[in-house]
């Protein structure tokens, strides 16, 4: 028996589709659905993700960026090894922009506002991360879009500043207002009152590695069907 495999948890790929947004011969913008890993995972069972099916058509996609297993959303693919350069460098400078759509538990008050926490990983409860002030820098900024009071909820925008693991679910938890079903770091009742995670990455934009020209692309959430 592999004990370091059989601690790792099978994570059951969906069977809902990918969708491109756009392609061109540099590179891909396409929808994860929830429920699918961006890159295989490390269990032998945790193989299928997106970008495995994306090469199925795309032989040479590769990824600079991933989303969580549990949140949908947009990811550009670069096609070429000058793409996937150039954009791997556009990352790593923070010259993107990402803006997300989550439903939280209450809402959030101010209705926009900055939360500046760092973050590490909780080694005693992997796979979690803490707020810890020994952590790496995270800053988020947060707006309220539209409250849901059928559902004690809102909807809110979230932009990522810094990009660490789980910023998004825990810089929320940390100020009250957990994500809708995060398996993670929603209380039972919020947990329940989703059949996913109510995340969603709607918005991303980035300078053409090609062109030089500065790039804009949205999905709209289609989450709504899974709060309960």
């Amino acid at each position: 028996m592999n004990t370091a495999i059989d601690d790792l948890a099978i994570l059951p790929a969906t069977t809902e589709a990918w969708t491109v947004v756009h392609q061109d011969e540099f590179l891909l913008v396409v929808n994860k659905p929830a429920h699918l890993l961006t890159v295989p995972g490390r269990h032998p069972q945790n193989q299928d993700c997106l970008i495995s099916r994306v090469q199925q058509q795309f032989p040479s996609a590769a990824v600079v960026h991933r989303l969580d297993y549990d949140t949908s959303g947009l990811l550009v693919l670069p096609l070429t090894k000058q793409a996937l350069s150039t954009l791997s460098k556009e990352f790593q400078s923070r010259g993107t922009k990402k803006l997300y759509q989550a439903v939280v538990s209450g809402v959030p008050k101010p209705s926009s506002g900055t939360v500046d926490k760092a973050i590490a990983a909780d080694r005693d409860n992997r796979p979690l991360y803490k707020i810890c002030q020994d952590g790496k820098a995270s800053v988020t900024h947060y707006t309220v879009l539209e409250v849901l009071p059928d559902y004690q909820a809102s909807l809110v925008q979230l932009e990522p500043v810094t990009g660490r693991s789980h910023q998004l679910r825990l810089h929320m938890q940390s100020i009250g207002h957990a994500i809708l079903g995060d398996p993670f770091y929603a209380n039972p009742a919020q947990q329940q009152q989703s059949q996913r995670l109510m995340l969603h990455a709607a918005q991303l934009q980035f300078t053409h590695p090609q062109s030089g020209d500065w790039m804009s692309f949205t999905a709209a959430a289609d989450f709504w069907q899974a709060l309960r």
